[in-house]
């Protein structure tokens, strides 16, 4: 397929998917998310175990382009999120793989929503985060209101919604939102060796675990018990485990196929 908005590759396991409208900082129009939607797809069918996304140029991505072009942003803004932001952020939460985000620079708006959706989240030294949503006269979208919240707290999440300020990597770090900081030009580098090393693990069981630790967040605990227990019974059964089983016995390293 032939992307106007991103670019995708994949290899041994791992598709890299970037947001490629850097003269914009890959602000967010319709076509971005259903471009990405059609990419993870893509991925998923010919056998990606790990999806890595990022930006193009200076940053990660700047929230919603707020151009009047073709796709500007219409007058229900509601029916928008339910047409495009919505089902891709629920789309990426309910995925079977690892989802890494390399956050290259800022990540404003929704933008920062995109980089909070990542499993394992790296984060440029330079780069920053900004529910910025307030400054336009807005409120928080794209599931950051959840995802700030659930990492760093009420009060870290009422900060940043009400202020709309600039949220340094390693403020970002020790609130908890993100995984880890690394020199800039160490980011996507980092977060393709993270992929790689999910590629290559038991793939039903990792996503079995990121499934498990998003009910966690709102479930109680004997909920979150059964949930332990279905998903255990499940992953007891696949041939990874089977085989970890057999090689640890044998006292060599598994080798997990994702089955």
């Amino acid at each position: 397929m032939t992307y106007t908005h991103i670019l995708a590759e994949q290899d041994a396991g791992v598709a890299t998917i970037t947001i490629a409208r850097p003269d914009k900082l890959n602000a967010l129009l319709p076509g971005v998310f259903e471009e990405l939607s059609a990419a993870i797809d893509t991925a998923l069918a010919d056998g990606a175990r790990a999806i890595v996304l990022t930006g193009q140029g200076r940053a990660f991505c700047s929230g919603a382009d707020l151009g009047t072009g073709a796709e500007g942003l219409p007058d229900d803004l509601g029916a928008l999120l339910d047409s495009h932001y919505n089902p891709f952020v629920r789309k990426v939460a309910g995925l079977d793989v690892p989802f890494i985000t390399a956050i290259n620079g800022l990540a404003a708006g929704a933008g920062c929503g995109l980089a909070l959706l990542g499993d394992i989240s790296v984060m440029a030294r330079s780069a920053y985060l900004s529910l910025a949503f307030v400054n336009i006269g807005l409120v928080p979208d794209a599931g950051t209101t959840w995802l700030v919240a659930k990492g760093a707290g009420r009060a870290k999440a009422l900060e940043m919604a009400l202020l709309g300020e600039r949220l340094p990597a390693e403020e970002a770090l020790a609130a908890g939102l993100v995984t880890r900081v690394v020199d800039d030009a160490e980011v996507v580098p980092t977060a393709l060796e993270i992929a790689r090393k999910l590629a290559a693990g038991p793939t039903v069981a990792i996503g079995l675990i990121r499934k498990q630790v998003a009910a966690a967040l709102g479930g109680t605990f004997d909920e979150t018990l059964d949930v332990e227990r279905e998903n255990q019974r499940r992953a007891g059964r696949t041939e990874d485990f089977q085989g970890a089983v057999k090689a640890f016995a044998a006292k060599q390293p598994p080798r997990f196929e994702g089955r």
